[in-house]
């Protein structure tokens, strides 16, 4: 018997994903794409859009997709991995990021292929798995989530497709070795009938189905003006995600976040090292994400943007504020050729002649040199961000490590419109003993200094860890 779903099976508290019941360990979400090969993919969107622009319409769907994937696996312990076509291990790893696991799809149609990614998983004693497709840019990770509740108490889960088909299926360990290859087989695959053909077979298997929230699919150029009339942008830069880590930062916390929500089509997550003066609260009181994660400013960073949505993430430091107009003068940014990430100019408040020298120096070299520091409002599109691994490991620099990689893939734009910092690490020792002691830093790290030992004398100059 088919059971729709119709209420979401978790909620939004305080501006955070609060799931409905603690993930199993033996679960795994696969991802069925492939590589954005031009003239391969997304054939059916050539005569709209070029063999290039099909390709890339994929290509930002699969960011879209996985994005969304990250969000669900955030909050949950569920494995995962990307079964692919086309392309190699090392091309999808540049493409997606290091930080999954990639297994080609393998021969034969795309029910076979499916069939064999269910079994490989029950052999590696997986107790629950969903597989997802890219094509869908309504796809998000609370319809992930459901797929997972639905199978406690259904033997097959379907997240149906508009055209017919399906943009999700979800099966437990429980269905005999038998029923799965008879799930995928007989099946007109690429028609309208994809869909009703397997809830017959897996009726007559006995099988109950539930059905998720049905979801518009872009295979054909007509599906690319339904997409586009509900507001969503076919190639980026799209939605931006804030990403704020923080760590007892109350006092200024506010005048950033407020002048953070002045974007459109944006969202904003704080990743909280947790705090103990209330920096959390404070932010769940305007309805922002909050995450509470181990404090490390670099793996705060990194769980933001495994939470985030957006096609463009920006790394905000928590006492820096925004100016107006950032996320269209971060878009105008990314839309420039050869233009992989950015940052903005920098000022500090504080009426003091030295500072407008440091702001100068600093300015001249994220120009020339390429080399803005964190407090500028480092940001990067989503996709090359994982290409790049995420922030570092380290204890200290994170930042200039990333800078560093980033410079290595394209262009870094300096946006001539400054944010605002707190000018409090340079009145805490004074401004020069404080800049000798960046400087300091740097030619540490050159030396190979480890980034502990750095950070341990860095802090220990009197600094705490919230200032750094």
């Amino acid at each position: 018997m088919v059971s729709p779903i119709r209420n979401p099976q978790s909620e939004i508290r305080n501006g955070s994903l609060v799931p409905p019941h603690e993930a199993e360990a033996r679960q795994r979400l696969i991802l069925f794409t492939r590589y954005p090969e031009p003239g391969k993919t997304k054939t059916r969107l050539v005569p709209a859009l070029g063999d290039g622009g099909a390709a890339e319409l994929h290509h930002w769907m699969a960011i879209r997709a996985l994005a969304q994937a990250r969000r669900f696996l955030a909050q949950k312990t569920v494995s995962a991995e990307v079964r692919f076509d086309g392309g190699t291990r090392t091309l999808m790893r540049k493409w997606l990021g290091p930080d999954l696991l990639y297994r080609p799809q393998g021969e034969g149609h795309l029910g076979s292929r499916m069939a064999r990614a269910f079994k490989e998983a029950f052999v590696a004693d997986m107790q629950k798995v969903v597989i997802v497709g890219t094509d869908c840019p309504g796809l998000a990770a609370r319809g992930i989530e459901e797929a997972f509740y639905e199978m406690q108490r259904k033997d097959l889960v379907l997240g149906p497709a508009t055209d017919g088909g399906y943009y999700l299926i979800g099966l437990g360990r429980e269905i005999s070795s038998d029923a799965i290859p008879q799930l995928f087989s007989g099946i007109a695959w690429g028609t309208g009938e994809v869909l009703s053909q397997t809830v017959q077979i897996a009726e007559g298997l006995g099988l109950s189905v539930a059905l998720l929230e049905p979801l518009a699919d872009v295979d054909r150029p007509e599906d690319l003006s339904l997409w586009e009339e509900k507001g969503t942008e076919i190639f980026p830069p799209g939605r931006i995600s804030i990403i704020i880590p923080t760590l007892n930062e109350a006092e200024g916390i506010e005048a950033t976040l407020r002048e953070a929500e002045r974007g459109s089509n944006l969202e904003i997550i704080v990743a909280d090292g947790q705090s103990k003066d209330g920096t959390e609260q404070i932010a769940r009181s305007r309805g922002i994400i909050v995450l509470t994660t181990p404090t490390g400013r670099a793996s705060q960073m990194n769980a933001g943007a495994a939470l985030a949505t957006g096609d463009v993430l920006l790394f905000l430091h928590a006492d820096t504020r925004l100016p107006p107009g950032f996320d269209a003068l971060i878009r105008q940014a990314l839309a420039q050729p050869g233009r992989v990430g950015g940052a903005f100019e920098l000022s500090i408040d504080a009426p003091s002649p030295g500072l407008r020298r440091i702001e100068r120096l600093a300015n001249w070299r994220s120009r020339r040199l390429q080399l803005p520091y964190g407090d500028q409002g480092i940001f990067m599109r989503a996709d090359v961000f994982w290409g790049l691994g995420g922030f570092p490991d380290r204890a200290i620099m994170e930042d200039f490590e990333m800078v560093r990689r980033l410079g290595r893939r394209g262009k870094i734009a300096i946006i001539p419109r400054p944010v605002v910092t707190s000018a409090r690490r340079w009145l805490a020792l004074g401004i020069w003993r404080t800049t000798l002691i960046n400087q300091l830093s740097i030619a540490a790290y050159y030396l190979g200094v480890p980034s502990s030992r750095i950070a341990c004398w860095y802090r220990g100059k009197g600094r705490s860890a919230s200032q750094v």
